[in-house]
């Protein structure tokens, strides 16, 4: 098989295609320990919401390219790192917060959970059309509400209703958005280096 078709070629997700066969190990850990600092800094773009507890951060972005560039497990061990080391006292939560708990916290549970899940789909092709990505994209969101809005709902005392009208309704343009940024820039990704290739 020649290298030009090692782009398209299937179970294959973005980072495989970097060159790494004897140092496998360490382009991996600086993949995971990377997409888990992007993640943080991501954190800090931060917009708060009149009415809600919980900020339009740029993580959720970050975590959804993460999990589709890295696949599933390194997606899943980086949004684990960015979680276990927010935990223990880093300030790269959104808005420099850190710790467990807060109301927003579910939603970084639900982005280490959407992470892997759009990583499995991206290995089954799910970032190389702009349709496929718009999917993927649109699950990714869908399992970081599934675990956030309900999270949300338990630590404020709030209702499911107010919950989905704090934590889900004001989000959905800034996630069409950036849905629309992701189906822009991963397919041509795959275009580009198929090309290099």
């Amino acid at each position: 098989m020649s290298t030009a078709a090692a782009p398209a070629r299937s179970g294959a997700v973005l980072a495989d295609l970097l060159p790494a066969a004897r140092h496998r190990y360490a382009v991996d850990t600086a993949l995971v320990a990377g997409g888990a600092v992007l993640t943080g800094i991501a954190a800090q773009i931060a917009v708060p919401v009149p009415g809600s507890p919980v900020p339009v951060t740029g993580q959720t972005f970050a975590a959804l390219l993460i999990g589709t560039a890295l696949g599933a497990r390194r997606g899943f061990l980086s949004l684990a790192l960015y979680a276990l080391v927010g935990m223990a006292g880093m300030p790269w939560f959104s808005e420099g917060t850190s710790g467990p708990g807060g109301a927003s916290f579910g939603y970084v549970l639900g982005m280490l959970l959407a992470a892997t899940v759009v990583g499995g789909l991206a290995r089954r092709g799910g970032d190389r059309s702009v349709l496929r990505t718009a999917g993927t994209m649109a699950v990714g969101s869908l399992v970081i509400y599934a675990v956030g809005v309900p999270y949300l709902a338990l630590s404020t005392g709030m209702s499911m209703s107010a919950a989905v009208a704090a934590g889900l309704v004001p989000f959905l343009i800034g996630d069409a958005l950036k849905a629309a940024l992701a189906m822009g820039a991963l397919p041509a990704s795959w275009k580009l280096l198929g090309r290099r290739g």
